[in-house]
């Protein structure tokens, strides 16, 4: 076993003697997400390095403490991808810390979330001992899939190690058309759309423009092109890009940022502030200064929910779970982490 392992398992083991709350980092690009960390630092940084990548199998493994440019840099040497178009929210960004958060981009409707890309994981639990969930194919054990438990659980289920994902190759072509519409006609335009069987790979409006990013091989991508209409985005590159890493102007505000998680074909939430609607309607970004259980209740009342993405309240940055809901993950955090101590209270004040 790796030596950084075996020090990871004796750090666990005597946090859990001493109940002393470990606080799990890698570059710390997502820091602002979640409640905020408390305990002794627990970096997984030196952990890295891609360990197995197979292009004809479509798979990379690679320990948590890889930066994801190196990752998305070995995919692209032979013009593979992340379908999931991960956020890495700073230079320094790991892989460990895109799965722990369970972060996706654009894409994420039509090609899946991370978790569906999440073959295998290796980890610590807070007793120290070595896991290992999955493998390195699509169908390898029977029961529950513990990685995709794992991944969005912030660390507080376990310390990521190794990680196995599935790759797909690059688009050959990608074309971004846009539109002058209003919301609601943007919403019925996205929804029908999506029921048809076109390239669809990124959808969203924001300030009286609808965007939609069409990917895949030429002929197919140029005749739906020409049957959707608009004009051709010549900066679609940098545009898309700047809505998954939040570089897009609307991000720039001052007032605290709600993601809203809804049924892609709700109508416009009656919310005052200023809002961009991504994932072809079902994730819904807006600017608020609103009280928390405004934006809550309106979500809810939608078949959703809220999340605070970037605030200065962070002490209820999720969606409060029912009562038998919490009881569950409860009960996982106590299988997984018996003494609380991996990232206590990252996700909820009781986990």
């Amino acid at each position: 076993m790796n030596e950084l392992i075996e020090t990871f398992q004796d750090t666990l083991l005597a946090a859990g003697r001493n109940t002393t709350p470990v606080s799990i980092s890698g570059s710390g690009s997502k820091a602002f997400y979640g409640r905020p960390a408390y305990g002794e630092n627990f970096c997984v940084r030196d952990y890295a390095g891609v360990i197995d990548y197979s292009p004809t199998e479509l798979v990379i493994t690679a320990r948590a403490g890889t930066s994801l440019a190196e990752v998305e840099a070995v995919l692209s040497a032979e013009n593979q991808v992340l379908a999931f178009e991960p956020p890495s929210f700073g230079p320094g960004a790991t892989l460990g810390g895109t799965i722990a958060c369970g972060l996706s981009g654009p894409r994420r409707p039509w090609a899946g979330a991370a978790r569906d890309f999440v073959l295998g994981i290796t980890c610590l639990n807070g007793k120290g001992e070595y896991l290992r969930f999955g493998g390195q194919v699509m169908k390898n054990v029977a029961g529950y899939d513990v990685s995709r438990l794992l991944t969005g659980s912030l660390g507080t289920l376990a310390v990521l190690l190794d990680i196995s994902l599935k790759v797909l190759p690059r688009p050959e072509t990608d074309i971004t058309l846009c539109r002058d519409s209003t919301p609601a006609e943007a919403i019925q335009l996205m929804n029908r759309w999506a029921g048809k069987p076109l390239p669809l790979s990124a959808a969203c409006f924001y300030d009286g423009q609808l965007a939609v990013r069409l990917s895949g091989n030429p002929r197919g991508v140029h005749a739906a092109a020409e049957k959707l209409g608009g004009d051709s985005m010549d900066t679609a590159g940098t545009f898309w890009e700047d809505i998954r890493e939040h570089r897009h102007a609307f991000f720039s505000g001052a007032e605290p940022l709600w993601r809203l998680s809804v049924p892609p074909a709700t109508a416009p939430l009656p919310l005052e502030g200023d809002g961009l609607l991504d994932w072809g309607g079902a994730q819904r970004w807006i600017r608020t200064a609103l009280p928390a259980a405004r934006v809550r209740a309106v979500a809810e009342k939608s078949g959703g929910h809220a999340s605070l993405f970037r605030g200065d309240d962070r002490d209820a940055v999720f969606q409060p779970l029912p009562a038998a809901l919490l009881a569950l993950h409860q009960r996982l955090k106590h299988s997984f982490d018996p003494e609380g101590i991996l990232n206590p209270g990252r996700m909820y004040a009781d986990l």
